[in-house]
């Protein structure tokens, strides 16, 4: 080995030397590192906490809510509230107090002397505990034991509200409150005598708007209306139905609406069947006429005629219930031999074609032909005669007629012999009254 090598090794070492022995701490170094959750503060040379829900950013996720705690934080739910514990006062360390001072206890911890013996100690009556402001203190033997109230659990030193709502103690709806819950209900019931189930309100019993009838349900009621009433938009009131404008069928006649119902009335001179149909009222025979003496009343639909009992007119002349006209005036010669007046009514709008009047013969002479025929009266052709055999006839509508009108028909039935040149004629004259109405 050179020399020049070996010296150049001795002065490595001597800087190296001197760089270590430069590097010592001096007395004046102060130490200034905090642990986890905690950081330097130079005011107050201390370590601070650091409240990690101001500095990190989403600290808790979802539905939990961040809380700060010393040294860290607590992600709880958001319904959740916690009582902060007051600062703790500024105390000297243990380590540094004046021990010196304190008197010997020569009890175990917890208790205290009296006389020759050890008695228990009241931390929480001589408020030497160490309970938060939201826990309970509970004297325990030579200790003391922190409850929370009930609604409150424990979590590390604070008490920390229980959401009951999460549960399920309500049958509806839960409202959590600190230390506490109550239990609502939907509309339509009420709560329980327990304050948790929910019992169905009789809404009828108690005044429910309804203007007719009201049927309670399970949480609810219904509005219902009498015969003759509909449920009106709200569901309360009860309208009136018209009746009369939902069929003209009703009544035969006229329909009268009325407040829940309807009725038919008639016209003048009818009277209701039942209740919708017309009925004629027969004034002849319920003396409702104001014919005279020398009259005879004829009920006709809707009302009467009074005519006279003599009604012959010349060369005719009276004779029993007919007009006779005598062979021996000269007038006679081409009229009829003897009249009969008769009198009917008909509805209008009756059906046609229609038998409305049977002629019948009295009196036959043998051998005699009889034929029958409409001698004046219908001009426009709305009857005609059907025979039937020798003796009888039928008078027909032919078409259909409204009243309130009135026809006379002289009805001829024409009797002859040709053995014996025997030949006449008689006839029914029929004033026929048609009523103003279809009954």
């Amino acid at each position: 080995m050179q020399p020049g090598s070996v010296l150049v090794f001795c002065m490595c070492i001597s800087v190296f030397l001197h760089h270590a022995i430069s590097q010592q701490p001096t007395e004046t170094d102060t130490y200034t590192e905090c642990t986890d959750g905690y950081h330097w503060d130079p005011q107050t040379q201390h370590c601070k906490d650091i409240n990690e829900c101001e500095t990190i950013p989403e600290a808790c996720k979802g539905e939990m809510k961040c809380f700060n705690h010393y040294g860290g934080y607590l992600c709880l739910p958001r319904s959740a509230s916690v009582i902060p514990a007051p600062e703790p006062p500024n105390q000297i360390p243990p380590s540094l107090e004046n021990t010196a001072s304190e008197p010997f206890n020569p009890c175990p911890p917890g208790f205290e002397p009296q006389g020759d013996s050890c008695v228990d100690v009241d931390e929480c009556e001589q408020d030497s505990h160490d309970c938060q402001p939201s826990q309970q203190c509970f004297n325990t033997e030579g200790s003391f034991s922190c409850q929370c109230p009930d609604g409150y659990r424990k979590v590390g030193t604070e008490c920390i509200d229980i959401d009951e709502c999460r549960y399920r103690y309500c049958q509806h709806r839960c409202v959590n409150v600190p230390g506490s819950f109550s239990c609502q209900c939907e509309p339509g019931f009420q709560l329980a005598g327990n304050n948790r189930s929910c019992i169905d309100v009789d809404e009828c019993s108690m005044g429910a708007p309804c203007s007719q009838r009201c049927y309670n349900t399970y949480g609810t009621f219904l509005c219902r209306c009498e015969q003759g009433y509909e449920l009106g938009p709200d569901g309360f009131a009860c309208n009136d139905i018209d009746e009369c404008s939902y069929s003209s069928y009703l009544c035969q006649y006229q329909c009268v609406n009325e407040h829940g119902k309807f009725s038919c009335v008639c016209p003048e001179g009818y009277q209701l069947l039942g209740t919708r149909l017309c009925q004629d009222i027969n004034e002849c025979e319920t003396g409702a006429h104001q014919c005279s003496d020398g009259q005879t009343c004829v009920n006709i639909h809707g009302g009467h005629k009074c005519v006279d009992n003599k009604s012959c007119q010349e060369p005719y002349v009276q004779v029993s219930d007919r007009c006779t006209c005598p062979i021996t005036k000269p007038g006679c010669r081409d009229m009829p031999y003897s009249i009969v007046h008769r009198y009917m009514s008909i509805t209008s709008e009756r059906s046609v074609p229609s038998d409305i009047f049977q002629i019948q013969a009295t009196s036959v002479l043998p051998g005699a032909y009889n034929t029958f025929r409409i001698r004046s009266g219908d001009d426009n052709g709305d009857f005609y005669i059907r025979q039937i055999n020798n003796i009888s006839a039928m008078l027909v509508l032919a078409r259909a007629v409204n009243g309130p009108r009135e026809y006379v028909l002289d009805l001829e039935m024409v009797s002859m012999n040709p053995l014996v040149s025997y030949h006449t004629s008689s006839v029914l004259r029929l004033t026929i009254y048609v009523g103003p109405h279809a009954f």
